[in-house]
């Protein structure tokens, strides 16, 4: 097994709003699952297309308090465990950790999906706290990699802020070199598409080629991000919860005058 997962992200609302969210299941569908059954500190479940695993609920709760859920999550005959803590930052701002414990990350199936699909789940728990509306998450059931956003900026800017290393490193969370050209290095991968403001296409090696088409109107972009070329009976499920997690940060920096990534450098931080 792989060493624990340990994610934090820092969400505007207070400790009791993020609780609610995480904990009622009318809630919990909007960010985290398609279905939700909850009945504390008896039970937490959740299942659904947008799980890994998700055809029945897999998890079995071991204990809640009122800032805190831990459970055990069986994936594949692989027992793990979640915990997820909530940690007041200020009277309007709550530091989320999600820790997971007990998964290979490089497993193909859905064990190695759990760390882009808390990625994501964390993303949209965040902007539904903040009453922002939410990425689209990814349909584990469904070959066709595809998801449309709305981004309240014109298409230069969004195509900029796709191809400009700084800015891309900044919005994604780790540095990334980019040659903004035909031909062109996008971190591992070869850009072979480029229309400037337009379109871009990129062949990654093992998850296939990622699109993305903007269509810019009245100071919005209409952005659609596409993955293809892939072997259709293994998609590349985990690449693709982590570009739409990706996804959901690049609204957030185009939309929030005071932008600052939402991830915290670690458990604790006060930032």
């Amino acid at each position: 097994m792989s060493d624990p997962i340990t994610m934090s992200v820092r969400a505007g609302a207070p400790v009791g709003d993020v609780y609610d969210a995480m904990t009622q299941p009318a809630a919990m569908v909007e960010w985290l699952s398609e279905y939700a059954d909850v009945e504390l500190p008896h039970y937490y479940r959740f299942w659904g297309r947008y799980v890994p695993g998700g055809d029945v609920p897999r998890q079995t709760l071991i204990g809640a308090t009122d800032t805190s859920l831990r459970f055990e999550w069986l994936l594949a005959e692989v027992p793990s465990v979640t915990t997820i803590s909530l940690r007041p930052i200020d009277d309007l701002a709550t530091a989320i950790t999600v820790t997971q414990a007990g998964i290979d990350s490089a497993d193909a199936g859905p064990p190695g999906q759990l760390q882009t699909f808390w990625a994501l789940a964390l993303a949209n728990l965040v902007d539904l706290v903040e009453e922002r509306s939410t990425t689209p998450r990814a349909d584990l059931t469904d070959a066709e990699l595809r998801a449309q956003v709305d981004i309240a900026a014109p298409a230069d800017a969004v195509f900029d802020s796709l191809v400009a290393s700084e800015k891309v490193s900044a919005w994604f969370g780790f540095p990334i070199e980019i040659e903004p050209r035909q031909g062109g290095r996008f971190g591992s991968g070869r850009i072979v598409e480029w229309d400037p403001d337009r379109s871009m296409s990129v062949d990654f090696p093992g998850t296939g080629v990622a699109t993305w088409t903007l269509e810019g109107s009245g100071g919005h972009t209409r952005l659609t991000i596409a993955q293809s070329g892939f072997d259709p009976g293994e998609p590349p499920y985990a690449s693709w919860m982590g570009v739409l997690s990706g996804i959901a940060e690049l609204r957030r920096f185009h939309e929030l005058t005071d932008w600052r990534p939402i991830w915290l450098a670690e458990e604790g931080a006060s930032s």
